[in-house]
C-alpha cells in the first residue's frame, strides 16, 4: 500500500477542550458508540450497550486484563520532610521499581523517603540517563497491599477532576497488575453485558499487555517514520491461541478490544507470522501503510490529536474514514479521551 500520510500534523483535529471527559458514565456501558464501516466510512451513532448488536455467534472479542497499579504516591524526604511524588513505571525486580520522581532534585542517591505515615519506606539507588530514579522500597507488609492503601491511580494529564473509585479506572476483567494507565476501551464493558455477549456465542479471549505511561508520550517529529515507540510487556496464552485460531477457521471475525489487544496481535503476527502462545515486548509502531495480520475489527476510545493511537486507526480504518469520523464526533458532541465514549471499527 502507497503511504500518503506520514506528517505528525495531518493527525491534528480541532477538539473543544470541553469535550474532554473528566469523570466516567455510570453505568459503564451507557457512553456513546459511534458505529464507523471500516471499508465504506459509514456512521452510526447508538449506545455501547448496542454492541452486541453488531456482534455475530461465532466472533471473537480479544481484551487486555492487565490491572492499572495505584502507581502515583505521596510521601516526605526523610532528612528534610520535603514533600514528594513517585509514580511507578516498570518492577524492576521484587522491591526495586523504575520510577518519576517530583522534584527530581531531591531524589539523588541515597536519599530516602517515607510514605503513608511510615508505612512504606524508600532509597534511591540509582538515576537513570534519561532522569528516571530506580528505588528500593520497603514494606510493613505485602508491597501490592500497602500500594492499595496509599497510592492513587496515575490519570491522564488531561484529567483534572478527583477519582472517586479507584475500580472505575479498571476494566471489570482486569487481572494482572501492572500496568501504569488503563486500557481505557474496555472500561465500557460490564459484567452483564460480558454475560449477554457470551450467552450469544461470541468468544472472549484475554491478553495481557502492561499500558507504559509512554502511551502519553507526545510524537515530536514531523516525519511520523522517525518516531520511536516505548516497549511494552505482553503476553498470549494457548487458550487465546485457540479462540482466534477456531475464529478464522470458520470465516469468523476477530474483534480488537483496545489499541493494546490489537497492538499485541498485530506485534507477534508479525514477528513469527502467526498468532503463538509467547510472551514478550513489542515497541510495534503501526501507521498508515500497515498490513493487518489478525484485526477484523476494533472497539476503541477516541485518541489525542497528533497522536500514535489516532495513528493506529487510521491505518486500520483508513486515514479519510477516521478524520470524518473524528469531525463528526466533535460535532456531535462525544465526550473523548480515556472516560469518554467509544468507536467501534467493523
Amino acid at each position: 500500500m502507497k503511504v500518503i500520510f506520514l506528517k505528525t500534523s495531518d493527525f491534528y483535529y480541532d477538539l473543544p477542550k470541553e469535550l474532554i471527559a473528566q469523570t466516567p458514565l455510570e453505568p459503564r456501558d451507557s457512553s456513546r458508540l459511534l458505529v464507523l464501516g471500516r471499508e465504506s466510512g459509514s456512521i452510526e451513532h447508538k449506545h455501547f450497550y448496542d454492541i452486541i448488536d453488531y456482534l455475530n455467534e461465532g466472533d471473537c472479542l480479544i481484551v487486555n486484563d492487565s490491572r492499572v497499579l495505584p502507581a502515583r504516591i505521596f510521601g516526605t524526604k526523610k532528612e528534610t520532610g520535603a514533600n514528594v511524588e513517585f509514580l511507578l513505571l516498570r518492577q524492576v525486580s521484587t522491591n526495586k521499581w523504575e520510577t518519576l520522581c517530583k522534584p527530581g532534585k531531591k531524589a539523588k542517591v541515597g536519599a530516602e523517603f517515607e510514605f503513608g505515615g511510615g508505612i512504606l519506606k524508600a532509597v534511591v539507588t540509582e538515576v537513570k540517563d534519561d532522569g528516571n530514579r530506580i528505588v528500593d522500597f520497603d514494606s510493613d507488609e505485602n508491597f501490592f497491599s500497602t500500594l492499595d492503601k496509599i497510592g492513587q491511580m496515575p490519570l491522564p494529564p488531561y484529567i483534572t477532576e478527583k477519582l472517586e473509585d479507584k475500580e472505575r479506572y479498571q476494566t471489570v476483567y482486569s487481572h494482572e497488575l501492572g500496568s501504569a494507565a488503563a486500557p481505557t476501551a474496555g472500561l465500557h464493558f460490564t459484567t452483564e453485558l460480558m454475560d449477554r455477549i457470551k450467552n450469544k456465542g461470541i468468544k472472549i479471549g484475554y491478553v495481557t499487555l502492561h499500558v507504559g505511561l509512554g502511551t502519553f508520550r507526545p510524537v515530536k517529529v514531523d516525519d511520523v517514520t522517525k518516531h520511536k515507540m516505548h516497549s511494552e510487556h505482553y503476553e498470549i496464552p494457548q487458550e487465546t491461541v485457540d479462540i482466534i485460531s477456531e475464529a478464522k477457521r470458520n470465516g469468523n471475525r476477530v474483534i480488537a478490544v483496545g489499541t493494546t489487544s490489537c497492538r499485541t496481535l498485530e506485534s507477534v503476527a508479525s514477528e513469527f507470522g502467526e498468532i503463538k502462545a509467547c510472551e514478550g515486548w513489542t515497541d510495534i509502531f503501526i501507521y498508515p501503510g500497515y498490513k493487518f495480520k489478525v484485526l477484523d475489527g476494533l472497539i476503541t476510545n477516541f485518541h489525542l490529536p497528533e497522536s500514535t493511537l489516532i495513528m493506529l486507526v487510521s491505518a486500520f480504518a483508513g486515514y479519510d474514514n477516521i478524520m470524518n469520523a473524528y469531525k463528526t464526533a466533535v460535532d456531535e458532541r462525544y465526550r473523548f479521551f480515556s472516560f469518554g465514549d467509544a468507536m467501534a471499527i467493523l
